[in-house]
């Protein structure tokens, strides 16, 4: 993730020049280049998105998904020959771009932790299909376009277009969702729910990049679509927060149940005299190893922890490997220092001494009564 962010500044550094420093039907060739390299680069980062994402996922994945079907659009419409096929691709590309920025709000809703009601995606879904439907018009009605003609130039299509009465609506469309955004991150902030001021920032500029490039777009004549590429470093942008207050939420929780072992542990410092003047119906363990195994909790590391927690909660092996995103020979490793810590040499004798732990703590609590 780290390298995708460093090679951002020289890909678009790469695109500006390829677009900008050459005669006219030599830019128009390089355009349509530029919109099939950021295809393929929205397709990578789709894929590796199924791969570092694994919970909370599907908006995620319907960001980078539109994204991709934006560039698509835009990639096949530079290098399509008639009029039919260019409006064809010109409704793949706004097919994305409908959906695009419903994802970003529901990303930013998510990772802000504000709470929405459960028909708030449906309805926004709705809407996206109805805005699409009117986007898709040209060439069937004149309301979005009044008239649309192509263009070749060098190889490169375009539409030429006279805009109808409801043009204005997608522009409200996406003024709409912006101003959602940057409503709910300032709210977030403001009720401290973003974990740090930086993450606030992130977000903010995740949707003010676009915003830019649109207005830029809007007031100049520019023939390039820079939203293409805007979009891939929102999605970088929404994808790296998302990331990184889910771990952080991670750790959260596994700092709480560490201090909640901390605190078992204080509970049941007397447990070794419990069992010897109240001896347990199971089979008796020796004092010392449950003494062991309780001081051992102390001193698990996170990922340890969290290694004890899924055994406890009977979670399978395959199941762990999925969660912790680890393989079977780091969980091996983790395993080898667990046992260790906890006097241990087994998951089932693990879980046989947790039991006796267990019923020490419920005859402590009986004895205190």
């Amino acid at each position: 993730m780290k390298k995708l962010f460093a090679s951002l500044p020289v890909l678009l550094f790469i695109f500006l020049n390829i677009s900008g420093c050459t005669s006219v039907g030599d830019k128009s060739a390089n355009l349509s280049f530029i919109y099939g390299v950021a295809a393929v680069l929205s397709l990578l980062l789709l894929i590796g998105c199924l791969f570092f994402v694994r919970k909370k996922r599907t908006w995620i994945i319907l960001l980078f998904s539109s994204v991709l079907v934006v560039n698509i659009g835009y990639t096949f419409l530079a290098f399509s020959y008639n009029l039919e096929a260019a409006l064809w691709y010109n409704r793949i590309a706004y097919l994305g771009s409908v959906f695009l920025p419903l994802s970003m709000l529901m990303i930013i809703l998510n990772v802000t932790n504000t709470t929405y009601k459960k028909r708030l995606p449906v309805v926004l879904i709705c809407v996206a299909f109805l805005v699409f439907l009117v986007t898709a018009s040209p060439g069937i009605l004149n309301i979005y376009y009044k008239s649309v003609s192509f263009e070749v130039v060098n190889g490169a299509s375009t539409l030429v277009k006279v805009y109808g009465p409801l043009h204005p609506l997608y522009l409200v469309y996406l003024l709409g969702y912006f101003t959602a955004m940057v409503t709910v991150i300032i709210r977030a902030q403001t009720k401290k729910k973003i974990d740090t001021t930086a993450h606030a920032v992130i977000l903010a500029i995740a949707v003010f990049v676009n915003i830019g490039v649109w207005f830029i777009e809007q007031l100049s004549s520019i023939d390039f679509e820079f939203l293409s590429i805007s979009y891939i470093i929102s999605e970088l942008f929404l994808l790296s927060i998302h990331l990184v207050m889910n771990e952080n939420q991670r750790l959260r929780e596994i700092v709480k149940q560490v201090e909640s072992a901390k605190n078992y542990s204080e509970d049941t410092t007397l447990s070794t005299n419990v069992m010897l003047e109240n001896p347990l119906e199971t089979e008796p363990i020796d004092p010392s190893r449950i003494e062991t195994f309780i001081n051992g909790l102390n001193t698990l590391t996170p990922t340890e922890r969290a290694v004890y927690d899924a055994y406890i909660a009977r979670v399978t092996t395959k199941e762990i490997m999925a969660n912790l995103n680890i393989k079977e020979n780091t969980l091996k490793y983790h395993n080898r220092n667990l046992y260790g810590k906890l006097g241990v040499s087994s998951r089932k004798e693990l879980l046989e001494v947790h039991k006796h732990v267990k019923t020490v703590k419920a005859k402590l609590e009986e004895v205190n009564r």
